[in-house]
């Protein structure tokens, strides 16, 4: 079974983020951003939420 926003999915997982991390930084609540996930987002929002993890990858990056 495909799930909805795999991209997004795999890009946490590879990043070693926590889901809750984008989440908060995304602006909603973990369980908000999940129910957000069920349904593929348009290619803007995905952007968005892909810059969020490139950016929070670095600045783990930088902080360690």
């Amino acid at each position: 079974m495909f799930k909805a926003n795999h991209d997004i999915r795999q890009a946490i997982l590879n990043s070693g983020l926590k889901f809750w991390q984008v989440a908060e930084a995304y602006g909603i609540n973990d369980g908000n951003f999940s129910r957000k996930l069920r349904k593929e987002l348009p290619e803007s929002e995905k952007n968005k939420i892909l810059n969020i993890i490139i950016n929070l990858k670095e600045d783990l990056k930088n902080a360690g």
